[in-house]
């Protein structure tokens, strides 16, 4: 199983999945598990993107997710979760293009950092105020 960037320890334990139909489907199945850690990834960044979301139209299987991501640059990507990592298989929403040979990364941050400049500077401000409540916390 892929390592989340996300400890699912942190997300809020009314996230609603049971009461959207769209969940309902998949009761009893794998295919929930890799819906949710798609849904994991989408948390964990959204703030340093301008828009990302899980596919509702590309299938989500036992072993395969879609995220759609809009950079801050107003680029459009499809991306696939694997166990293998995150990687674009698109260059517009909800397709997939199999002349397209991008390598896996392993976690949602390398991806974007590599695809997205606005995303590594939103990214980097958000860690630097962390860390400035942490030292102001510790100094207190």
């Amino acid at each position: 199983r892929m390592e989340t960037d996300c400890n699912p320890m942190e997300l809020p334990n009314n996230t609603g999945f049971e009461e959207d139909s769209d969940y309902r489907d998949f009761e009893g199945t794998d295919v929930k598990d890799m819906r949710l850690e798609a849904e994991a990834v989408v948390n964990d960044v959204l703030f340093a993107v301008s828009n990302m979301f899980v596919s509702k139209i590309l299938p989500c299987a036992e072993d395969v997710a879609y995220i759609n991501v809009e950079t801050r640059e107003r680029n459009r990507y499809c991306l696939e979760l694997t166990e293998a990592g995150l990687r674009v298989v698109a260059y517009d929403f909800d397709q997939t293009d199999d002349r397209l040979q991008t390598p896996y990364h392993e976690t949602v941050y390398s991806l974007l950092d590599s695809l997205s400049p606005a995303y590594r500077e939103v990214f980097g401000n958000a860690l630097l105020q962390r860390l400035e409540a942490l030292k102001k916390e510790s100094q207190s």
